[in-house]
Formats: C-alpha cells, structure tokens, sequence
C-alpha cells in the first residue's frame, strides 16, 4: 500500500522505495488479499496513485498457445487439424517470424504425433515448444521431441500454493528451484509460468522467485524465461492502480527490481473482464517483449487474448506489418468455422461475417457513397473482407443487387443486375415499409425471405442441399480410409481385408475396388456376401482407365466424386469416391474407388456429421457447390 508524506508530498510505495524487499516473504497461513477478492463481491481495483511512464520493449513478439491451453475448454484437435491450424500459424507469422513459438501439450501418443507431424513440415517459425508440470519425469518427453524449450507450470499466489498444491511457499519456491536446476542439466530451456500472478504476492513471492532463476541463469549460462500469467483475467491498466493487478507495475517489478532482460519476459492474459487484449498491449508497452495468445481467442472459460487481435495491434503500435500476413486471418476464421464447428458470432471483431457492416440507415447512405466513411481501414485489402452495406430505403436497386449478389455468393454469369424484375418488387416492398415509418436498416433474416420470395432460384433446395451434405461426408469418409497404413501397404490382401471391414462399418457403401496406375483392377469385388452375385460381370484386371473416377485422381491426385447416377447392377441412384493411394514415400500407386448408395447415405446423414464433428452453415453449402458443379 502507499504512503502519503504530507510534509514533503511525496507518495511513497514500493516502486519509490531505494531498497527494494528481495527475501522470501514466509507465512504461516495463504494471503488471499479478500481486501481486494472478496469473492462474494466483484474484485477490487487498489490504487496507490503511482503512475509510471511508458517504456515501450525493444522488440514486440508474439507467441502461440492454441494447441495446449486454446485445447483446454472445447474438443480437442485431431492431429490433421493441428497440422492445418499449424500451417496458418506459420502463414500469418509471416517470414520474419512475429508468431515467434507455438507450444504443445506432450502427455499423449496424439499430442506427441502432432508435434511430429508440424516437426516435419521444416518451418523456421513458430518454434515449437513444449509444456511441462513442475514434475522431473516430464522432462523425459521433452528430450524425447528433441524440443529446446518448454513452459514448466510455477504457480505463484497462495491460491494455489496453498490451497491447491497444500505447500508453503518456501517448499513452493525450493521445488521450482529444483525443477528449473534439472531442465537446465538436460539442456534444455526452462520456461517458468508464474501462474496466477495477478493475485500473488509479488514482492514477497515473486520477486524473490524471479531474482533467483535469473541467478540460475548467471551460473549455467542458459536462458531462463518468465511468464506472467494472469490466469484469472484480473490484470488492469489503469494509471495508479496498485499490484498485484497492475499490468505496467507487473511488468516494471519483473524487469527492474527482479533484472529480468525484456526479451526473456512474457505475458499470458485471459479476457474474463474484457480487458485480454488492452492488457497484453500495455504489457509490449511497459517493458515486455512478447505476448502470448491464441488463435480466435480460443481458451478455458472466456478464452485468451486473440492473436489476429495482436497482428492488427501491433501494426498500429509500430506502423508496419513486418511480413505478416493478414489475408490469412479469414482463411483461418473460416477453417475453424468450416471444419471445427467452431461458431463464430457475426458482429465478432475482424472475422464475423458481418463485422465491418453497416446498418443504421442514416450510416447506409454514406457508406454507399464511400465506403472509407463507416469502416474501419481497407478491410478488403488487409483482411480481405470487403465491407458490406445494409438494405435500407437509400439504398435503391443497386444496393438491393449487390446485397443479393455478395449475400447469397451469385458470381460471374449468374450474378443479379439491378434491373433484374425481382429486385424492383424487393425494392417497393422495402420502400412500403419506410414510408410507413420504419427508421432501422433491414436485417440480414428479413432481407433473405424478401428475396426467397421473389427470387426462389438463388437458394438451394433441401433435397440438393442434402445431396451436397452427403457428397461432402461420402468424401471425408473415404479420405480418412485410404490414408490408413492397409491400403499405403501395396499388398493387395491387406488392402482387400481393410475394405471388407471399411464396408461392414458403413452398409451404404455398395461396393468397392482398387486399380493399379494403368488402370486395371487389382482386389476383388469388395461388397456385401449378399450382393456379391451382381458384380460377377466385373473381373479381373478389368481396364478402369477410361472411367472419369480413374482419371481425375490421377490427374491431380485428390479426392473427386462423382455422380449421382443409377446402378446398372443394382439400380440405386449412387455416387463414387475415388482416391489415390500412396506407398510410404508419397508415391501414387493406384486409385481406390467406392459406389456409395445415395439415399441409404442420406438416411444416416446426421449420426456421420456428429461422428465427424462437422456442422455445415449456408456460406459452407454454397463452398459445396462451387466445389461439386462438375
């Protein structure tokens, strides 16, 4: 707490203080600060009225969390979506590296194989790191990824050294001591993770804590990194605002009274009082050189701070974009949406689908004139997400068909004029409505029954949009299969007994085969005992080579379907999936084929998408058109 000398008027506190406390502060019981968490009212903010300048860190860095705490309140990622997600990370980065390390969880087989499968992939940045409890056997897994550095869990308030760990806080500090000692004795980088600093101790605990690592770091000669997590999102930026839950006092008690180099300093925030982002800002602003965070903010309780959120600030704070690559920042949004379910709200910042759209009627008017009067920067170049414009009585026909047109994704040929004779009808309906009164801009439901009105031809049906669906599922389904370790073998038993047991998982499947690369069939009819008979006329090295299922795959090398058509051996209106199969060096060897039955397909439709994950929204129906129009 602050002092005030009246005579002098002077403010003293801990920060004016010459000889700053350095010892380990015992105590026999946990100082829970109720004076500022009373937990049965909302927490406090102290104040002790000193206010420090800023003093920016040489250098902002980024870090990435999305695979060990963003995993930790949804389902967690399979490895494929950790190698795509990885990817993005790597393209948003940009050459010079911003996103500067991304750290996994080691504890499990599928944590270890996706550490692997980014390992592989050669990337200079995000440098992989790993995350660790304060346990010496867990060491062993970071020396098995050949990983250089990992995050190691130091609780730091009486929270959890008492209450939750039922240590004191020398025995606290001793073990932490012991673990960083050890990791450094395997040569590898400790990163200590002052977990819930915002509600420590920090000259009694903390700082001490940190004087100590950094001692450890003096004698071996190897970096010791700190990060400061404010596992509870009570960090606040407030001029005068007094620890444990200042950002900037924080920040300058680790850098100046504890000698932590900028460099080696890291802030860790979440958003549980919406203040993730302004936090992680004043943290780059007062000294700390990198921030941590995930991608879309994603994280236990209400998330992290957002990384796409930190890109844009730090092009605002340094003026440049260092190479980063902010076109990717929607190309991610809409994987998580698209392939992870992931909902994200519309008017969410940056990456909604209506986050740069104007609305009130009076802001519709000069948004159409110019689109630099109501948004934000130029979001189709930076974002590449140009701004849309909301219906309104002033928007006129033109507005009208370009709603139409950027809405429901009409492109080239099929895209509405606005002499179109269904836009006037919208428009005079529209018109009514202001002439009766109305004042607010048309929402985006209303304007989509106006058009499904007067404009049937646009939409998609539910028996195509069914058909799409189960095209897109009949492809995941078959993609999965021929990446299994039977089918990459060569050995045609294997390949036979994998598909035998691929059918008996899924009965739509009709039949289904495999030829070599000249096109001749190489298994045997793979299919249900039952229907075996209809399939006799196909035999042998039977030449595939001028079927469109065969010669796509083996054009490009993906995954096509074909169809519908009907059956000529059973009459069901079917489909075919085919892939290529690859041997372990990537090499195509042969093209896998599979006659699914359509509408044994569509019956079980929902029971695929929920053992899949997958949800599919309107824009994701029109991607599937795009994708299956040949």
């Amino acid at each position: 707490m602050a002092t005030w000398d009246p005579k002098k008027g002077v403010l003293y506190h801990e920060f004016n203080k010459f000889h700053k406390e350095r010892s380990l502060r015992e105590v026999s019981e946990p100082n829970l600060l109720r004076n500022i968490f009373p937990y049965t009212e909302v927490p406090k903010v102290d104040f002790d009225f000193a206010i420090l300048p800023i003093n920016p860190a040489r250098i902002f860095l980024m870090t990435d969390t999305t695979f060990r705490d963003g995993q930790q309140a949804r389902a967690p990622f399979t490895v494929d979506q950790i190698s795509t997600l990885f990817d993005f990370l790597h393209k948003l980065s940009g050459s010079r590296g911003m996103i500067r390390q991304s750290e996994f969880f080691l504890y499990t087989k599928k944590d270890r194989k996706a550490v692997e499968v980014c390992q592989k992939k050669g990337y200079p940045y995000p440098i992989i790191t790993g995350w660790i409890r304060a346990v010496k056997k867990d060491l062993a897994n970071v020396r098995a990824m050949n990983l250089t550095e990992t995050g190691i869990l130091t609780s730091v308030s009486d929270y959890h050294i008492f209450l939750k760990m039922g240590l004191d806080r020398r025995k606290a500090m001793e073990k932490y001591v012991d673990m960083v000692r050890a990791t450094i004795e395997k040569g590898i980088i400790p990163r200590c993770h002052f977990e819930d600093i915002t509600r420590a101790d920090i000259y009694g605990f903390c700082v001490p804590l940190a004087q100590k690592l950094m001692e450890i770091r003096e004698e071996s000669g190897i970096d010791v990194k700190i990060r400061l997590c404010d596992t509870m999102g009570f960090g606040v930026t407030y001029p005068g605002s007094a620890l444990p839950r200042s950002v900037p006092k924080l920040i300058r008690a680790m850098t100046f009274d504890a000698n932590v180099p900028e460099d080696l300093l890291e802030w860790h925030g979440h958003n549980d009082f919406h203040k993730g982002v302004s936090n992680a800002v004043y943290a780059w602003l007062f000294g700390c050189s990198t921030v941590n965070g995930t991608l879309l903010g994603i994280g236990e309780r209400t998330g992290n701070t957002p990384l796409e959120a930190l890109m844009i600030e730090y092009m605002s704070l340094r003026g440049h974009d260092d190479g980063m690559n902010t076109l990717a920042i929607a190309e991610m949004a809409e994987y998580f949406e698209r392939e992870l379910g992931h909902h994200i709200p519309e008017n969410y910042p940056l990456v909604g689908k209506a986050f740069n759209a104007t609305s009130a009627g009076i802001h519709v008017d000069g948004a159409l004139k110019n689109e630099e009067i109501y948004n934000i920067f130029d979001t189709a170049l930076i974002l590449g997400r140009p701004p849309i414009v909301n219906i309104t009585d002033k928007s006129g026909m033109a507005g009208i068909a370009h709603w139409v047109n950027s809405k429901m994704e009409v492109t080239g040929e099929e895209s509405i004029d606005k002499n179109h004779p269904a836009v006037s009808k919208i428009y005079d309906e529209i018109t009514e409505q202001y002439d009766q009164g109305r004042v607010t801009s048309m929402s985006d439901k209303e304007m989509t029954q106006l058009v499904k009105r007067h404009m049937p031809e646009v939409f998609i049906s539910d028996w195509d949009r069914m058909k799409l669906i189960a095209r897109e599922m009949a492809f995941k389904i078959v993609e999965q299969f021929t990446g299994n370790r039977a089918m990459s073998s060569g050995k045609v038993a294997d390949m036979e007994k994998a598909m035998t047991e691929f059918i008996k998982r899924y009965p739509f499947i009709q039949y289904c085969y495999v030829a070599d690369m000249d096109g001749k069939k190489l298994t045997a009819n793979i299919t249900d005992i039952s229907e075996k008979s209809k399939f006799l006329d196909i035999g042998p090295h039977e030449d595939f080579s001028d079927r469109p299922w065969f010669i796509k795959p083996v054009k490009d090398g993906k995954v096509h379907v074909v169809g519908p058509f009907t059956s000529r051996f059973t009459g069901a209106l079917c489909i075919t999936v085919s892939a290529p199969l690859r041997d372990k060096k990537n090499k195509m060897q042969g093209v896998f084929g599979a006659d699914i039955r359509l509408e044994e397909l569509l019956k079980i439709e929902k029971e695929l998408m929920e053992e899949h994950g997958v949800e599919f929204t309107e824009t994701d129906i029109r991607s599937l058109t795009k994708k299956y129009r040949d």
